[in-house]
């Protein structure tokens, strides 16, 4: 009897001892999910809306892996720093941002640093004096060759000869102090017999690049070109080009950079001249590098995005169609 007894106790105790191993083995799957912070820069155009849509789209469709919070900051950087600290307060595992603007960060990823939560930059950098070891990594297109591409692509459309006029995007952020010092160093190294009569910032966006340009056109007697930071602003300097009784593409040459389906459309209509891609869509590698991330993997400091130049010889419909965004 006492024999059957102990036998009983020690099933019942290895049944315990199974229970306690699943739990665990829940467990541990449980704590594989990623929970990533996102902190957007807000909808200031197209391309913004298009690496938004893409971020949730894939955490949407990953849900058993990926938990996404999401935080829209109106392109107000004090609301990217309180959504970032919001972040810190959950306990993510990794915190993702486009930072608005360069400066103001060394703070608040300061606060990332002690929290030992790793930071992911992306499509844009912060500045350069800020130590670099409070930012895990960053992925984005290299904007200053995209700035060196426009250029080339304006000199052999005005013959390296001619007035240009510059569409600036929001001020202080390193998308436009990038591609702005990579057209204009080039311009001034390799053209100088074409003159930069004016920048003013359109701030990313439509509305601002069409009056914008309406006001340069109205202060500056002749404009060979205009090159605008993005796709939205050079949509919106066509429309002023057109209400100025002029032909976009012709009259005036118009080149940009981003990539998105309507530019597309204008390249292959005549009125853009040349988009330079700049992908928004981001979220395989932005997952993929935080998962390296939470997995305690090394990744390389900055992950270069793979873009392409499109001039009018290059659009066609097929292309236009299978855009994405």
């Amino acid at each position: 009897m006492k024999r059957f007894i102990s036998m009983l106790l020690v099933s019942v105790l290895c049944l315990s001892l199974a229970a306690c191993g699943d739990t665990s083995s829940t467990k541990s799957t449980k704590n594989e999910k990623l929970v990533l912070g996102f902190a957007q820069i807000g909808q200031e155009s197209g391309w913004r809306d298009a690496e938004t849509a893409d971020i949730q789209w894939y955490a949407a469709r990953n849900t058993d892996t990926v938990e996404l919070h999401f935080a829209d900051a109106q392109q107000d950087p004090e609301n990217q720093i309180k959504a970032i600290r919001s972040f810190i307060d959950m306990g993510v595992d990794v915190i993702a941002f486009a930072p608005v603007i360069e400066t103001g960060w060394e703070e608040v990823l300061t606060e990332c640093k002690n929290a030992n939560i790793p930071v992911i930059l992306v499509d844009r950098g912060i500045d350069s004096g800020i130590d670099d070891s409070l930012y895990t990594t960053m992925i984005a297109s290299d904007h200053v060759w995209a700035g060196e591409q426009a250029a080339i692509v304006m000199k052999d459309l005005i013959g390296n000869n001619g007035v240009v006029v510059e569409l600036e995007g929001t001020i202080g952020a390193s998308a436009t102090i990038q591609r702005e010092k990579g057209f204009d160093d080039y311009i001034a190294a390799n053209c100088p017999n074409i003159q930069i009569a004016a920048r003013q910032s359109g701030d990313f966006t439509r509305d601002q690049g069409r009056d914008v340009m309406a006001s340069l056109l109205a202060s500056n007697d002749h404009i060979d070109g205009v090159f605008a930071h993005n796709d939205d602003m050079a949509l919106g300097a066509i429309e002023a080009i057109k209400e100025a009784g002029l032909k976009p593409g012709e009259d005036i040459k118009v080149v940009s950079v981003d990539g998105v389906k309507s530019a597309f459309e204008a390249v292959l209509n005549g009125e853009l001249n040349c988009t330079v891609e700049c992908t928004p869509l981001l979220a395989q590698q932005i997952f993929d590098t935080a998962f390296a991330l939470k997995d305690g993997q090394t990744v390389d400091k900055w992950i270069v995005s793979d873009d392409d130049i499109y001039t009018t010889d290059k659009v066609t419909q097929d292309i236009i169609d299978g855009r994405t965004y």
